[in-house]
């Protein structure tokens, strides 16, 4: 038997979501010395709306158990080195810390939907 919450649920997507983010940061760190890399990101809260809202269609109509991830584009702004690249150490690790701020947030947000559950469900066998 599964128990799911909507809080819960929109919990589980928000981990995801910060989970891609350190992925792609990693990348980005990773290509520092590509030339020609061009930081790749996305808009988490935007990207979060959107995962909450559900999957849609382009003219808006939802698609049922669709599976999708964040749409992730170049980042717009940045110093391109002579070389091309566009990824700045410091910015990544600004980002690399955010998510993990964010991803502990969302553990202990979901420690706490968890905790309220449990004691639901032990207050309905007193």
């Amino acid at each position: 038997m599964q128990i799911s919450t909507p809080i819960g649920d929109a919990l589980g997507k928000y981990l995801d979501l910060t989970a891609d983010q350190m992925k792609l940061t990693a990348g980005n760190m990773a290509n520092v010395d590509t030339p020609g890399y061009k930081t790749q990101g996305f808009d988490f809260e935007a990207e979060f709306a959107r995962a909450v809202a559900g999957p849609t269609h382009r003219d808006g109509t939802a698609m049922n158990g669709a599976q999708f991830g964040p749409r992730i584009d170049e980042v717009d702004g940045l110093v391109a080195r002579p070389d091309g690249n566009t990824v700045s150490l410091d910015r990544e690790s600004l980002q690399l810390a955010k998510s993990q701020l964010q991803f502990r947030t969302g553990v202990a947000l979901l420690k706490s939907e968890y905790a309220r559950m449990m004691s639901a469900i032990h207050a309905e066998a007193k």
